[in-house]
């Protein structure tokens, strides 16, 4: 008889397998290639793009100014913001060296705030899924913690976490959760239903159903609802940077200084793609933790 251990590991992580009629060892199918694998076809068209924007900023700003001056204040050349804004590199009064130490402590505050997002926002999930009475309940606000106006709200943020590191991270998770709350959510009510009449038959707990067959299917889901929270996890600690100028100074207050004086143009510019740049990293790791964790059992894996 098949036990609910047996159960559980064919449904947590099914491998992409194949036992043959003859009872010879399993193989391993590998992924289908595409058109558009190889390294040109993942490397060049984003390069091709890249050049394209680099050529429309410069034609902007040549004819949209006349004067040098009124172009380097309002939008210089990539050129200018790269020797302007970037260079030298190790002085730690301008240049990179100056935008990395503001950027660690926005890399902290994201950090933390996304993982504190990621535990309470699949916590939230799985009691909403377990009543639809508590989905019910809880959806709700929810929704109003993704549409409230965080600046509106700044007195009172200041007043519960303090205006230092507590009052970012509220912002980080505020903007953040979301997502996650949603794909979980939905992940955990996709679960197959003839997996929980399976489980049924060998009267399975409520939390062994959880852990070892709705937790896993819903892992795709949660993780696309990281990918989707990190960048706004981003967005936050630069937002909070803007208006909360206690502790730490992250990147969010540097382009904010460097925005009111048209000279520091370019230093602006610099310190805003870095933040973008950092952004993209974040997708990026995420992106390659997911595609680690589902390769083997979910389409969506070779699709990147």
């Amino acid at each position: 008889m098949t036990t609910v251990d047996d159960v559980g590991s064919a449904t947590a992580l099914p491998e992409a397998a194949i036992d043959d009629e003859t009872g010879a060892p399993a193989t391993r199918v590998a992924p289908v290639k595409r058109a558009g694998d190889g390294f040109l076809g993942r490397f060049l068209p984003p390069a091709i793009m890249f050049a394209i924007f680099i050529g429309v900023w410069y034609l902007y700003s040549t004819l949209a100014f006349d004067q040098a001056f009124q172009r380097r204040n309002a939008l210089p050349y990539p050129h200018e913001v790269v020797v302007d804004g970037f260079l030298p590199l190790w002085d730690p009064r301008q240049g990179t060296r100056e935008i990395m130490g503001y950027m660690w402590p926005t890399i902290k505050v994201t950090l933390l705030g996304l993982g504190i997002s990621i535990v309470v926002g699949v916590c939230i999930a799985v009691v909403m899924n377990m009543s639809r009475y508590f989905e019910r309940a809880i959806f709700p606000y929810a929704v109003v913690a993704q549409t409230v106006p965080v600046l509106a709200i700044t007195p009172l943020l200041t007043q519960v976490f303090g205006d230092k590191l507590g009052v970012r991270l509220a912002v980080v998770f505020l903007i953040a959760v979301f997502p996650i709350i949603t794909n979980t959510l939905f992940g955990l009510q996709s679960t197959d239903r003839l997996h929980h009449d399976l489980f049924t038959l060998n009267k399975a707990g409520r939390w062994t159903r959880l852990w070892k067959l709705e937790l896993p299917t819903a892992l795709p889901a949660l993780m696309t609802g990281i990918r989707i929270a990190s960048g706004l996890a981003v967005i936050g600690a630069i937002v909070a940077d803007f208006f909360f100028n206690q502790g730490d100074k992250g990147i969010g207050f540097f382009i904010r200084v460097r925005q009111q004086k048209a000279a520091d143009r370019p230093d602006m510019l610099a310190g805003t793609i870095t933040a973008s740049l950092f952004g993209v990293v974040m997708f990026l790791i995420v992106g390659a933790i997911t595609a680690r964790a589902i390769r083997d059992w979910h389409d969506s894996a070779n699709h990147g």
